[in-house]
């Protein structure tokens, strides 16, 4: 019986030695091939981690292994040979791509999972549509001579006094020579391999176990770092918050104590205007008053005067009716003095007064170069505001500087109306009744001192003509001007602030040369006016162009091309859309900061923005989309973005919609709209210091979708508003607003009811 036992196992290492020597590897029939897992047993070809194959390491059970006769697991192709010195086999890879569940290899198919040796030296494997293939590379061998076994790929070393060989070609172990005995392994040499296998893995345990007590060694050094690190963060938000506090109390403080001087000025003013008020009022009752006694005085002289002739004529009567009586015939001739009026004596107190009233009144005309009453004068300003005057003052004041005839009724300035007054360097005409016709053509001629003209809100249907080329700012808004021609401007050289707002200009009736003369114009508005396009010919020096309230629908490629200083541009309350702003519009612009889009007809963001630009305003457009990376082009990038009062969404905001604004974004208004989480890349903004989502629908607030939790250097964000969306402030983790300096700044109150 134990001869029959080592039989077999001595027919199971043969069978297991071919598959080893061609490259193969055990497969595990219910869980696929075992690839890459290590063989402990010492049966089959294991892969070390570098992907190599692994010496063979066999297992034999001391004892005889001499047969005593021919088995069934013994075959006839040869004796049983033994070779020693086995080395290390190498092994490569190649892979055959295939269908899913079949592989086609040289003409053959093949299912998933079979296992064939094309070659001594290579086994292939079907797996998942592919053909992985292992090809065994030979050691070196370092004997006399090394011998090929039949159906081996590799040659081992011989010992020449082995009386048994391993036949691999075979299935069972056989003699190599009939007439000699099988020499079985001796105990000290099966002992060796058993303790060496043992060995190795009692190190391999040692060094793993090493490796994990590294591992949690590092994971409690790392832990407790973190704590240490939590705490100092912690204890230094704590004095932040304590800092931003005590400043916060100080500006309140500052803040009340601006608020009570400014209500002190402002009560003092009242005070100051209430008694100049009074003071007036006084002054037209005085007049009133005196108007009143010189009207009572007239009416007394004129019924003395009355009596008077009553009497004489009385007198008169009387003395004809006496003549008749006598029957005088000689009748005296009266003299010519008789034929006039008796004087009415006057009082000497009346005469007095009345000749002190003439010089007081005179001497105040005169020191006030004909002003009027009502008006006041200060230092080199006359103000003579809302006094009803219908006529242009005659003043001769030269020194005068500035006059202001505002809240009047004047309809025309004559000719000479600024000869005494020539050294005017500002002059207020608004709120008048001024027309085109009324200005006489030379009357600013002659002014060569002024700077300052203001027209608006009168009568006027054309710029006034030969205005001086010293003029700086001149206002014709609240006008009726139709046309602006070529020479409406001309010699106006010095000219910086042009306004003319609220008139009836459109691109029909401005000349494109018009603007050309203004060569120092910095400030031009055209607002609330027909203008559907952008006007042509606008000045190379212009900074600041204002052109909202008109009906403009198309901003063309050629209109900026001459305003290379241009860097504020307002368009609100316009009828622009996405699609009619040419690509290359203001797209180069270096100094090109400032847009005002609001109130237009917008569905996304334009594309092609300016790449310097800085503020970019779209309140109360239709705004559904912020297309990806829109902002990515500018440099050095957007710091304000106002899209209050639009319609995003959950879906309207892309991963890369602020790709670009990272690092420069400032201050962020996103309230009045529709979203329904945080839009992400708002944790990513490292020096956002306002953000307001306010009024839409948002119903959560994750930790990182605000703050970056891997954030550690302090971040700016000073404000942060979410009221009226839906929210639960119960529900919301704390490290959701880590990043807020203070959480006084975060308002989260009141919020809508959850539908």
């Amino acid at each position: 019986m134990r001869w029959w036992l080592l039989g077999a196992a001595l027919g199971l290492l043969v069978l297991i030695v071919p598959d080893v020597q061609a490259g193969r590897r055990p497969r595990d029939h219910e869980g696929g091939s075992r690839r890459g897992k290590r063989k402990r047993d010492g049966r089959g070809l294991g892969r070390t981690r570098e992907g190599r194959s692994r010496p063979l390491k066999i297992r034999l059970v001391p004892g005889p292994i001499i047969p005593e006769k021919p088995g069934p697991n013994f075959g006839n192709t040869g004796f049983l040979n033994l070779y020693r010195n086995v080395q290390e086999q190498q092994s490569s890879y190649s892979v055959i791509p295939g269908k899913p569940d079949r592989c086609v290899y040289r003409g053959l198919t093949m299912f998933d999972l079979a296992v064939w040796s094309p070659s001594p030296c290579v086994t292939c494997l079907c797996a998942e549509g592919r053909v992985v293939c292992d090809e065994i590379s030979c050691p070196t061998m370092h004997c006399p001579s090394p011998v090929t076994p039949a159906g081996a790929c590799c040659p081992v070393c011989m010992d020449p006094d082995s009386e048994l060989s391993l036949d691999l070609s075979g299935d069972s172990p056989v003699p190599s020579d009939p007439n000699k005995a099988v020499i079985p392994l001796t105990q000290e040499e099966i002992q060796s391999i058993l303790w060496r296998e043992e060995e190795e893995h009692r190190e391999e345990e040692e060094r793993l176990r090493k490796k994990d007590e590294a591992r949690k060694k590092r994971r409690k050094e790392r832990k407790e770092r973190e704590e240490k690190q939590r705490k100092l963060v912690e204890e230094r938000r704590r004095e932040e918050e304590e800092a931003l506090r005590l400043q916060v109390e100080k500006e309140e403080e500052e803040w009340r104590r601006q608020i009570e001087e400014a209500e002190e000025r402002r009560r003092q003013e009242e005070e100051k205007r209430m008694q100049e008020e009074e003071e007036r009022r006084q002054r037209e009752r005085d007049k009133e008053i005196k108007l009143e006694e010189e009207r009572r005085r007239q009416e007394t002289l004129e019924r003395e005067k009355l009596l008077e002739e009553e009497e004489r004529q009385r007198e008169e009567k009387e003395e004809e009716e006496e003549v008749w009586l006598r029957g005088d015939v000689f009748q005296m001739i009266p003299k010519e003095r008789d034929l006039l009026p008796a004087p009415i004596p006057t009082p000497p107190a009346a005469i007095e007064e009345e000749e002190e009233e003439e010089e007081e009144e005179e001497m105040v005309t005169r020191s006030r170069g004909g002003l009027p009453p009502g008006c006041s004068i200060s230092d080199v300003t006359v103000t003579c505001e809302n006094i009803k005057l219908t006529h242009f003052p005659p003043l001769s004041i030269p020194e005068l500087k500035s006059l202001s005839l505002e809240g009047n009724d004047i309809s025309s300035i004559p000719a000479g109306a600024f000869n005494g007054i020539p050294n005017l360097e500002w002059i207020n005409l608004k709120k008048n009744q001024l027309t085109s016709a009324g200005i006489d053509a030379n009357v600013f001629k002659g002014l060569k001192m002024l700077r300052r003209l203001y027209l608006d809100e009168n009568l006027l249907d054309m710029v006034p003509p030969d205005l001086p080329s010293t003029l700086q700012e001149l206002k014709i808004s609240e006008n009726k001007l139709r046309g602006i021609d070529e020479n409406s401007f001309q010699d106006l050289s010095s000219l910086v602030t042009l306004e003319l707002e609220g008139n009836l200009l459109s691109e029909g009736n401005v000349d494109p040369r018009a603007f050309a003369p203004l060569t120092q114009l910095f400030y031009l508005r055209l607002g609330r006016n027909h203008f559907r396009t952008i006007p042509q010919g606008l000045p190379k020096s212009l900074l600041e162009l204002y052109l909202e309230n008109n009906l403009i629908e198309e901003i063309s490629e050629a209109v900026f091309n001459r305003t290379g200083n241009l860097n504020v541009v307002s368009l609100r309350h316009n009828k622009l859309d996405e699609t009619r702003i040419a690509p290359m519009a203001w797209f180069n612009h270096r100094n090109l900061e400032s847009i005002d889009l609001s109130h237009n007809e917008f569905y996304l963001v334009p594309s092609f923005l300016p790449k310097s630009l800085v503020h970019l305003v779209l309140v109360g457009n239709n705004i559904e989309r912020i297309p990806g990376y829109v902002f990515a082009h500018m440099d050095p990038g957007l710091e304000y973005l106002y899209m209050s009062f639009n319609k995003l969404d959950g879906e309207g905001i892309e991963p890369e919609s602020f790709f670009g604004t990272h690092h420069s974004m400032t201050e962020m208004c996103l309230d009045h709209n529709q979203l329904i989480y945080v839009p992400i890349g708002i944790s990513e903004m490292t020096n956002l210091h306002f953000l307001r989502l306010d009024s839409n629908k948002i119903r959560s607030i994750s930790d990182e979708s605000i703050c970056d939790p891997n954030q550690d250097q302090e971040t700016p964000l000073v404000g942060l508003r979410m009221e009226n969306n839906y929210l639960d402030p119960q529900k919301i983790s704390p490290s959701a607003f880590s990043c807020v300096r203070s959480a006084s700044s975060v308002v989260l109150k009141p919020q809508k009811t959850k539908r």
